[in-house]
C-alpha cells in the first residue's frame, strides 16, 4: 500500500511489540524437556473463577446481554465501582463520575482524547507502557519522556517532571504498580505529582490497573480521592482484566469529574458506544461476589514475586532485578552495550524464554528486559534463572 494512502501519524507509530516478539518463536516446536516459557504478555496465568464462568454461561442466554448498555456502562456496575473506590480510599466517589470502557487501553485513549489535541503534550515516564505511547503518537500528541532512574526506585521525580511542563502540557501519566517495571510509587511520590499537577493546572492520569495485587494492609495506596478538589486534577484509570482474569472480555474504567465525563462520553460513543455488555456483567459479578477469590489470587501472585526473587538470588546469575512487583520484573541484563532487542531475541531463539526488550518501552532502556512472570507458576522460576545463567555462557 502506498504510504500516502495511510494517516502519516499511524504509519509512523511503532508496530505492536507483543506481536513482534511472538514472531521470534513463530512456527517453532519446543522439546518436552525445554518448553517455551512465556514471559511476554501481561495476562493472568489462571482462568476466571468457576463461579464467574458458570454465571456467564447463564448470562449469554439472557436477551439483554446482546444489547448495548448506556454509554457510561451498566448503572449497577458504575455504582459498584464508585462504592468500591470510595471504600478503598476513604472518600466519596459518585456513580456519575464513572465511565466503563472496553479495557484500560481504551480508558487511556478516552481520557487523553478528552483532555488533549494534536500539538499538545503529555508527560510520560520512561520506561513507559508502549500502548500509551502509541496512542499519543497516533493522535499527534507529543509524548514527553520523563526518565525513571534506578537510584530513585524507578518512580518519577516530581522536580524533574516540573521542568518538562510548558504551556502545551495537558497531563502527567503515572502507572502504579508500574508496567513495565513493577515498581510501586510510594504515597508521598504520588502526592507530590498530584500537587505539582494541581499547582500547574494540568491533570494527573493515574493508571492503577495492577492495584489489586499488592498487599496494602490497613492503608490505601494514596490519599488523592480524599483531597477536597481531586475532581479538578485527578483522572483515574482502572481495569477489571487482571483482577478477575477477564482480559478477553475488555472491561476498564475512567473515574473523573462529571464535567469531564460529559465530554468523555462523546469519545466513548464514537469508539465503541459502550463496553461489551457481557464483560460488564462479569465485572459486576466480580465486585459483588469474588473478594475471597481475589485475595487467594493475590497471595498466588505474591508467591510468584517471592519465588522469582529467590530463584534469581540463588542462581548466581549476573542478570539483576532493577525493580519487581505485581506482574513484572524489570531486569538489567549483563551484556554491556549489547542491544536489549538482540538479548531478548537470543533468549527466545536459544533458551526458549520469551520476554520483551526494554527498548520497546522507550528511550534509554537498552540495558533492560521485562519479565511478565505472572504468566507462569512459582515452580517454574528456578528454571527461568537456570536458563538465564546458561545464556551468560554464550
Amino acid at each position: 500500500m502506498d504510504r500516502r494512502d495511510v494517516n502519516p501519524l499511524v504509519a509512523a507509530t511503532e508496530a505492536p511489540p507483543i506481536a513482534e516478539a511472538w514472531r521470534w518463536v513463530e512456527g517453532r516446536v519446543f522439546p518436552a524437556d525445554k518448553p517455551l516459557i512465556d514471559l511476554c504478555q501481561a495476562v493472568p496465568g489462571y482462568p476466571p473463577a468457576d463461579a464467574l464462568t458458570a454465571y456467564l454461561a447463564e448470562q449469554v442466554r439472557a436477551p439483554d446481554t446482546a444489547r448495548y448498555t448506556g454509554i457510561d456502562g451498566v448503572p449497577a456496575l458504575c455504582a459498584a465501582l464508585a462504592k468500591r473506590t470510595s471504600e478503598l480510599y476513604g472518600a466519596e466517589v459518585r456513580a456519575n463520575e464513572v465511565l466503563i470502557t472496553a479495557g484500560c487501553n481504551q480508558a487511556f485513549a478516552v481520557a487523553v482524547m478528552s483532555l488533549a489535541r494534536a500539538g499538545d503534550n503529555v508527560i510520560l515516564p520512561a520506561p513507559w507502557y508502549f500502548n500509551h505511547k502509541m496512542t499519543l503518537d497516533m493522535l499527534g500528541i507529543e509524548a514527553r519522556p520523563l526518565p525513571l532512574r534506578e537510584e530513585n526506585g524507578l518512580v518519577p521525580d516530581p522536580a524533574e517532571a516540573e521542568r518538562l511542563i510548558d504551556a502545551n502540557t495537558r497531563a502527567i501519566v503515572l502507572i502504579t504498580p508500574n508496567n513495565p517495571t513493577g515498581a510501586i510509587a510510594p504515597p508521598e511520590y504520588i502526592a507530590a505529582l498530584y500537587e505539582l499537577c494541581e499547582r500547574r493546572g494540568i491533570r494527573l492520569l493515574l493508571d492503577e490497573t495492577y492495584r489489586d495485587f499488592p498487599e496494602w494492609g490497613e492503608t490505601a495506596p494514596h490519599d488523592l480521592f480524599r483531597r477536597p478538589d481531586w475532581r479538578k486534577t485527578l483522572v483515574h484509570l482502572y481495569s477489571f482484566s487482571k483482577v478477575y482474569s477477564l482480559a478477553g472480555y475488555r472491561v476498564g474504567a475512567v473515574i473523573a469529574d462529571a464535567a469531564l465525563q460529559t465530554h468523555a462520553r462523546k469519545v466513548m460513543d464514537c469508539l465503541a458506544i459502550c463496553a461489551p455488555h457481557v464483560g460488564q456483567k462479569a465485572a459486576l459479578f466480580g465486585l459483588e461476589k469474588l473478594d475471597g477469590w481475589v485475595a487467594e489470587k493475590r497471595g498466588d501472585i505474591l508467591a510468584r514475586v517471592n519465588a522469582f526473587q529467590t530463584a534469581m538470588e540463588q542462581s548466581g546469575t549476573r542478570y539483576r532485578i532493577a525493580s519487581i512487583g505485581a506482574y513484572f520484573a524489570y531486569v538489567r541484563h549483563p551484556f554491556g552495550d549489547r542491544k536489549a532487542h538482540d538479548v531478548a531475541e537470543g533468549l527466545a531463539r536459544d533458551h526458549n524464554i520469551l520476554c520483551l526488550p526494554g527498548s520497546m518501552f522507550g528511550p534509554g532502556q537498552d540495558a533492560y528486559l521485562r519479565f511478565a512472570f505472572a504468566n507462569v507458576d512459582a515452580a517454574v522460576m528456578p528454571e527461568i534463572a537456570r536458563r538465564l545463567v546458561e545464556s551468560e555462557r554464550g
